[in-house]
């Protein structure tokens, strides 16, 4: 079976670092500094979930989600936030949920973060 394709979108180098190494572990990662960047990257790199950071400057979270869901070659892509704003069992107190969407902190347990990938994409090929 293929692995998984997960797009990382967040404007701190380091937590890309961070998080695309770990998650390397698990999945062929793509990622980007530029959350402008993200659209074009989820086009042409047909991700299994992006990974985008709420809070950027410029374009948000949000403003990624809107533009990727408007897109009918994006707008089936599964996509979770990611944020420092909300502790792990904040997240879990909202029920996975950050403004709407899946979400997970970024100080969560990779073991964590890895259950709610699965769970996000389920049995989605690459």
């Amino acid at each position: 079976m293929a692995r998984k394709r997960i797009l990382l979108v967040d404007d701190d180098q380091a937590v890309l670092v961070y998080l695309g190494a770990k998650l390397a572990r698990h999945y062929d990662i793509v990622s980007t500094l530029d959350p402008y960047q993200a659209i074009t990257l989820a086009r042409s790199d047909r991700p299994d979930l992006i990974l985008c950071d709420l809070d950027m400057p410029g374009m948000s979270g949000g403003d990624v989600a809107s533009a990727l869901h408007a897109d009918p070659d994006t707008a089936r892509i599964p996509l979770m936030y990611l944020t420092s704003l909300v502790s792990p069992d904040g997240v879990r107190d909202l029920q996975g949920q950050v403004r709407g969407r899946p979400g997970a902190s970024k100080r969560a347990p990779l073991s964590e973060l890895v259950a709610r990938i699965e769970e996000l994409t389920g049995d989605r090929a690459s």
